[in-house]
C-alpha cells in the first residue's frame, strides 16, 4: 500500500497552466502516492495507450475508441490592441472587419467560424488570417497591433493586459470545442488511472 501510483498524462500548455496546476495540491492531499508525469507535446491523443496513460484534449468529439468525460463548454472571444479598437470601434461593421487580419490557433480554425457566425457575419472575409501554435503568442501579436486574435477561454483568462481589448463584448460565442479527459476504457482498471478519472470529472476545472 506505500508504493507510488505513477500517471503519465498528456495535457496541453493552457489548460495545465490555468486549470490543471492550481488544482494539483487538493488532488496529492487526497491521493499523497499518486504522481504526475506531465507531458505538453503535440498530438497527444495520438499517443494515449501507448507513450501515455491518458490526456486532456481540446476536441469537437474524441474518437469513440476513447472513455471520454467532457470537462467544460468553451467560449470565443476577440482581442485586439486598444489602438486598434480605437480606430475600427468595440463592434466594428462587415466592411471594416474586411481589412483586417485575423490571429487564430492552428487547431482551433472553427472557432473563427463560429465568432463570425454568432456577430451575424457569416460570410465574413477578411484581408488575411495568419495561423499560430500558441496561444501566448497570438495575444502578444493582438496586443502589438498586429491584428484581432480569437481565444478561447484559457487564452481569455490571460487577456488581462492594459494593451489588449475585447471586441464584441455584448455577444456570447459558445465554441464548437471542448476540453476531454480521454483513456483507453480498460486503463481505468489501472489504480492511478482510475483516481485522477473520478477526480478531474468532478473537480470543476
Amino acid at each position: 500500500d506505500s508504493k507510488v501510483l505513477r500517471l503519465h498524462l498528456g495535457v496541453l500548455p493552457l489548460f495545465g497552466s490555468q486549470r490543471l496546476f492550481p488544482r494539483l495540491p487538493e488532488l496529492r492531499k487526497q491521493h499523497p502516492r499518486l504522481h504526475i508525469d506531465i507531458d505538453t507535446s503535440p498530438h497527444l491523443d495520438l499517443r494515449v495507450g501507448d507513450t501515455l496513460d491518458a490526456a486532456i484534449i481540446l476536441s469537437r468529439q474524441p474518437d469513440p475508441s476513447f472513455h471520454a468525460v467532457r470537462l467544460d463548454h468553451n467560449r470565443v472571444y476577440a482581442f485586439t490592441s486598444r489602438a486598434l479598437a480605437e480606430e475600427i470601434g468595440m463592434t466594428p461593421d462587415e466592411a471594416t472587419l474586411s481589412r483586417q487580419t485575423f490571429l487564430i490557433h492552428n487547431e482551433l480554425s472553427d472557432s473563427f467560424a463560429a465568432w463570425k457566425a454568432a456577430i451575424g457575419m457569416p460570410g465574413l472575409d477578411p484581408a488575411a488570417i495568419d495561423h499560430f501554435d500558441s496561444g501566448q503568442l497570438i495575444l502578444e501579436a493582438a496586443a502589438n497591433g498586429l491584428g484581432i486574435a480569437i481565444m478561447h477561454d484559457d487564452h481569455f483568462r490571460r487577456a488581462h493586459d492594459n494593451r489588449l481589448a475585447q471586441l464584441f463584448t455584448d455577444t456570447i460565442v459558445e465554441s464548437p470545442f471542448s476540453y476531454w479527459f480521454i483513456c483507453k476504457p480498460h486503463a481505468l482498471d489501472v489504480r492511478s488511472v482510475r483516481i485522477f478519472h473520478d477526480w478531474v470529472a468532478k473537480a470543476g476545472l
